[in-house]
């Protein structure tokens, strides 16, 4: 079994709240570690969508009172809405006798729809946590280029070949294409939702044009708008705010698009060896895409993110800014050897960061300087500073 970085994080939240939402897309290991979770105390595991697990909950109020003293796991929790004014109701009960951290752990793979629900019924009684896929922290470094080519899901990772984890990554994209879309209001044709995402991966880290996209789908901008919210909110899409700055430039409001898992992205664009990644156009997009993902996963919960681009070519790929480390600016290349472009520094002019990275694909983990104040770095060693929370 991987260690999860998430797991001592998630041991103090349930120590500290009554009920953790853990948050992650399908396949990505949540039930893994909870059940990791249980295993150290006692628990009682429930998949509501199993039939013989929903029927136990036919009268929620009387089964978990009767397991009060036990952590129980509601898997996929936000297909049954209804618990959740019971939760409330339990939790207020039991801090009256001062049971007041973990009772609940509610896993969920549709992130707005579970911070919804639970919101409106659990607010000051939950902690929010996201899991994702499988990080270049967790693996060797030896990983990193399989993690790049199959992505994060643990199933396509450990696969015993590339092309069985091409196979189980399609079965997945089929899967959410023909089940959970159309389980959260998906009304267009399956066909269509994967020309959509396809499209989608071709304009990876690219700005987005839902115009565009739909003139070519020969729908409405709303509904690519609609769709992309969906894969967005399903954890497999995201959506890059650009960073807003009183400077009085011209910025491009418009966000970057990415495929979060870059093993979906390879399968969406049929991509099924690392020699085929690298002969594609795509593969300076998927580096710069998996770094970013990479590194706002290591990021504090408290950062904000972003990317700057002005309309006189200045330029940003990542920026973040927490408390402790001030504003970092990074840029991202594939090749050990590269340098930063002309619109790095100008953008760095414009924004004064604290600190200037270049994050490359290389294996050496001593960082170097590459002049004017900015610092060439691995991903790896980039990650560990920012879990750290040092630059």
């Amino acid at each position: 079994m991987i260690d999860r970085q998430l797991l001592s994080t998630l041991e103090v939240a349930l120590a500290d709240y009554p009920a953790v939402a853990l948050l992650g897309a399908r396949q990505v290991g949540k039930t893994t570690l909870a059940r990791q979770v249980g295993d150290t105390r006692s628990a009682v595991y429930l998949d509501i969508e199993r039939p013989s697990d929903r029927q136990k909950l036919t009268d929620p109020e009387a089964y978990l009172t009767l397991n009060r003293q036990r952590l129980v796991i509601l898997d996929e929790v936000q297909h049954m809405p209804e618990l959740f004014p019971v939760l409330r109701s339990l939790i207020d009960e039991g801090r009256r006798p001062g049971q007041t951290g973990g009772r609940f752990l509610l896993l969920g793979s549709a992130s707005g729809e579970l911070l919804r629900q639970s919101g409106e019924s659990l607010a000051g009684r939950v902690a929010y946590l996201e899991l994702p896929p499988l990080q270049t922290l967790e693996l060797p470094q030896a990983e990193q280029t399989a993690l790049w080519l199959r992505g994060g899901f643990p199933n396509s990772l450990l696969a015993s070949s590339d092309a069985k984890s091409l196979t189980w990554r399609q079965n997945l994209i089929s899967t959410y294409l023909e089940r959970e879309l159309p389980s959260y209001g998906a009304r267009i044709p399956a066909q269509t939702l994967r020309r959509l995402w396809t499209m989608l991966a071709h304009l990876q880290g690219g700005l987005l044009d839902a115009s565009q996209l739909a003139k070519s789908l020969m729908i409405d901008a709303k509904t690519v708008h609609r769709y992309l919210d969906m894969l967005t909110d399903l954890m497999l899409m995201r959506k890059l705010p650009p960073w807003h700055s009183n400077l009085g430039k011209r910025l491009v409001k418009s966000p970057k698009i990415y495929v979060r898992d870059s093993g979906l992205l390879h399968a969406l664009l049929g991509l099924p060896t690392h020699e085929a990644l690298l002969a594609h156009p795509v593969v300076g997009n998927s580096w710069e895409g998996f770094a970013i993902e990479t590194l706002l996963n290591a990021a504090p919960r408290e950062a904000q993110c972003g990317f700057y681009r002005s309309s006189n070519g200045a330029e940003i790929d990542l920026l973040v800014e927490t408390p402790s480390l001030g504003l970092m600016a990074i840029e991202v290349k594939r090749s050990t050897h590269a340098k930063p472009r002309r619109g790095f520094y100008s953008a760095c002019e414009d924004l004064q960061p604290r600190h200037r990275f270049l994050v490359h694909g290389g294996t050496d983990d001593e960082p170097y300087p590459v002049g004017d104040g900015v610092t060439a770095i691995t991903l790896r060693g980039l990650s560990q500073r920012l879990t750290l929370g040092s630059a």
